[in-house]
């Protein structure tokens, strides 16, 4: 019989033998799943023995991480800024840049009662719904929208085991903006705050193994990977207030260019900022000020 380090090794020696990056951290967290334990246990307990029933199920969820199948998607669930959302193959894996986004956009944000905020192709729900719970005192509308109708249904299972208050939106882009059907409900705006983590990995670019278990309308953008996001910020102008943020996460080599674009759109203030490891990610930029429309004067009649 095999004791909890002979196991731990042993299988953390497998996932290093298939090129699994983080191979002993992933063996310890799917020792933690199975055997219904944390961390500290399994290092309290290195010479205890693991009886052949406890085995089993972590020896399947071993082979498939060994093949490339995520972490997240084997445990259900990952932690994005000290909450646990579940994940699986719905929608995009949350990654730790984009809580970093989250994190420069709530310190930029304009914070005020009853603010609009807008999370476009919202995926799992991480970003709306982190946004709604950190900005609850100021009882903001968090609208969430994405093309995927199984991602929408993901969106709405986080947003109900945390408790937040979302609207969520099928729709590609804008689209949902411009439904004409009788049955229809616009979402409201003008949007204070939008973040957007959207499709901007290059049409044919090879991505690893595990990335390659996201939903390939989630991962893929275009011949340079931005078509999407051109597209969102063309047709986000006529939602967003005055003043409204816009922030967006992008590849590593593509922020200038995005940058760039929301200038010549009339995004002012705009800056590329960088993530933890330094790589330019994450162009942001303010919406155009809008001018007030005069009230017309009521032109008198011949009876007055």
């Amino acid at each position: 019989m095999k004791t909890v380090n002979e196991v731990l090794t042993g299988g953390t020696q497998y996932l290093e033998a298939r090129g699994i990056e983080g191979a002993r951290h992933s063996m310890q967290s799917l020792m933690v799943h199975v055997l219904g334990c944390d961390r500290t246990w399994l290092y309290l307990h290195f010479d205890d023995p693991l009886p052949e029933e406890r085995l089993a199920p972590l020896r399947e969820l071993l082979r498939q991480r060994g093949q490339g199948v995520p972490l997240q998607h084997l445990l259900g669930s990952t932690d994005f800024y000290r909450r646990e959302f579940r994940t699986d193959a719905r929608a995009l894996i949350p990654r730790p840049e984009t809580e970093e986004l989250v994190e420069l956009a709530l310190a930029r944000a304009d914070k005020r009662e009853g603010m609009r905020v807008l999370d476009m192709g919202c995926g799992s729900g991480i970003i709306g719904i982190t946004l709604a719970l950190e900005l609850a005192p100021h009882h903001p509308v968090v609208v969430m929208a994405d093309i995927s109708d199984a991602a929408l249904a993901l969106t709405l299972e986080n947003a109900n085991s945390l408790g937040a208050r979302v609207q969520t939106y099928r729709s590609d882009l804008f689209s949902a903006w411009n439904d004409t059907a009788e049955s229809a409900i616009t979402p409201p705006e003008p949007f204070d705050l939008v973040l957007a983590n959207l499709p901007y990995v290059p049409d044919g670019e090879p991505v690893a193994a595990e990335v390659a278990h996201d939903p390939a309308t989630a991962l893929y953008g275009g011949p340079d990977g931005l078509d999407v996001v051109r597209r969102f910020l063309e047709e986000s102008l006529p939602h967003l207030a005055s003043r409204a943020l816009v922030a967006l996460e992008v590849g590593h080599d593509q922020g200038e260019v995005v940058r760039d674009f929301m200038q010549q759109l009339g995004f002012t203030d705009t800056e590329l900022l960088r993530d933890m490891s330094g790589k330019p990610r994450f162009p942001i930029g303010y919406a155009p000020e809008r001018q007030e429309e005069p009230q017309e004067e009521e032109t008198p009649t011949e009876d007055e």
